[in-house]
């Protein structure tokens, strides 16, 4: 039985330094010479590390949020109370 979302094959072309090619290879030799799961994990790699970014971004920016940081400080005046619940006693 096939997937709902088959997954699709695009084939490109690229022309690429010999070492870089080489360096790329001998970076990851788990992948036993396969240059095309090599940068399959490269563009993985680097699409994760933009998304991290940009939520990081994202989180910085709303921190600067004055409208969200008062949100913020009345959460955590509403919560105060209960900061320590359970915490020190004896059973």
């Amino acid at each position: 039985m096939k997937s709902q979302r088959q997954q699709h094959t695009v084939r490109r072309s690229v022309a690429l330094p010999a070492t870089l090619v080489e360096d790329a290879l001998a970076a990851v030799p788990e992948h036993g010479g396969n240059f095309n799961r090599v940068v399959m994990t490269a563009l993985r790699q680097l699409i994760e590390a933009r998304k991290a970014q940009s939520f990081a971004a994202a989180m910085e920016q709303m921190a600067h949020d004055p409208s969200i940081r008062a949100e913020c400080a009345a959460i955590a005046r509403d919560l105060a109370g209960a900061e320590l619940d359970g915490l020190g006693s004896e059973p």
